[in-house]
């Protein structure tokens, strides 16, 4: 009898065992869950020649930062790569594209391969969501895009729990906030361990300013979440962002110093650098005392884990760190070598950070300006991005020019009109 895995694709294996650990294996995966590595790993351990099992298993390494034992789980998926069908050949060849650093080739051949293999999700979902192939494309419009990919699929998937989320994220980046969390419900309500739903509900629900309602929901949601899962220092991310915007601060601070900062968080280094840098840095913004050997630290961990320039997301948190901890070197070398999707936003960026450490805020505006005009071709969600938006409003207001702020904040993200966590603003 043909294995097939959940959604239906046949799978080339002859063990129930390793189909079945197979499938267990991606459900966790598609919800962010721990486990994904063990299940993957028992099904290699059931059929040693199951190279989806190896691909998926290399895939789930890669996701918790064990990247030489990622590495090898590929290699040995495609050294099994000519005994596959053809959509698993393709499926295997896609993680190599990812592996090898080509992410555009990775993305054109996963747009490709949906065309043909729809419900083959473990592909689908490498240009899904906001820190995705199409999310880190660099591109102009890259939300739309990123819309019109998940909407072209959910006919496929049906009452999937997993699509659900991963459109409800799409629908949440392009405004439509209410459906998104209507959707992000609904997907719950099917599988609320999924870690990637209470995520996605969490930045609908930041979104629509619901502050109170978001912060009790994901404290509760957490509680029973893994603390070693990938997605666990970004939630806490989540958490202490509300705690700050309600005016906890002792709440943010074991937030951050529990689950976020370096030393505290498992979590992929990009989330921990990234995280950690955006909410010290809106704490400062929201008038809280910020210790300078906080931001040293995070300085040096940037240094460590984000050398050289080429992840423009990571790029642009690593220049405020450096700036933040007066490590002009470091700095410069950002803002002279930025290259990757969106190098050409990062050099002023970094620029701007070196000018606001200064308190020089007219060549902070100057270097600000171009890049708010396109700044969702860093990547990330516009929660992640209302950095380099309260940053803005901040400089316009030590500027002295309190009006052009307010008209800000209400033109580019009125979510903050009642509430808008920079000193000296209030609606």
């Amino acid at each position: 009898m043909q294995m097939k895995d959940r959604y239906g694709n046949a799978l080339s294996t002859t063990s129930a065992a390793a189909r079945d650990h197979y499938v267990r294996g991606v459900d966790f995966f598609l919800g962010a869950a721990y486990e994904a590595a063990d299940a993957f790993e028992q099904a290699v351990a059931a059929d040693a020649g199951f190279a989806l099992g190896h691909v998926a298993h290399a895939r789930a390494l890669m996701m918790a930062g064990r990247m030489p034992e990622a590495q090898a789980a590929l290699d040995r998926a495609v050294a099994l790569q000519d005994q596959t069908d053809a959509r698993e050949h393709q499926h295997i060849e896609a993680f190599a594209l990812l592996f090898a650093g080509r992410a555009p080739d990775c993305r054109a051949l996963v747009r490709a391969h949906v065309l043909d293999y729809p419900r083959d999700a473990m592909v689908t979902q490498l240009c899904t969501s906001v820190f995705g192939l199409i999310g880190f494309s660099g591109e102009v419009g890259r939300e739309a895009d990123l819309l019109a990919f998940t909407s072209a699929l959910m006919p496929h998937y049906g009452e999937d729990w997993w699509m659900m989320g991963i459109h409800a994220v799409s629908l949440c980046e392009t405004g439509r906030v209410a459906e998104a969390e209507a959707l992000m419900d609904k997907s719950l309500a099917l599988n609320n361990a999924n870690a990637n739903g209470s995520h996605f509900k969490a930045h609908a629900q930041y979104e629509s300013g619901q502050t109170e309602a978001g912060l009790n929901y994901l404290k509760g949601w957490l509680a029973g979440y893994d603390p070693r899962a990938v997605l666990h220092s970004h939630l806490s991310w989540h958490v202490a962002l509300w705690s700050l915007h309600t005016g906890d601060i002792d709440g943010m601070w074991r937030g951050i110093d529990s689950g976020v900062a370096p030393g505290a968080a498992q979590g992929l280094p990009i989330n921990v650098l990234t995280d950690t840098a955006a909410i010290l840095y809106r704490a400062e913004l929201a008038g809280v005392a910020v210790r300078a050997q906080r931001w040293s630290d995070l300085s040096d961990y940037a240094a460590q884990f984000f050398p050289e320039t080429g992840q423009s997301f990571a790029d642009m948190h690593a220049a405020l760190s450096h700036a933040m901890a007066g490590n002009g070197d470091r700095l410069d070398y950002i803002a002279s070598t930025a290259k990757g999707f969106a190098g050409d936003l990062v050099k002023p960026v970094a620029r701007a950070w070196g000018a606001i450490a200064r308190q020089d805020w007219a060549r902070a505006l100057e270097d600000l300006v171009p890049a708010l005009a396109a700044h969702e071709r860093f990547g990330g969600s516009r929660a992640q991005r209302d950095l380099l938006e309260l940053t803005y409003v901040n400089v316009l207001l030590k500027l002295g020019l309190d009006g052009e702020a307010r008209r800000a904040v209400a033109t580019r993200r009125p979510v903050f009109n009642g509430q808008v966590p920079v000193v000296g603003l209030s609606a």
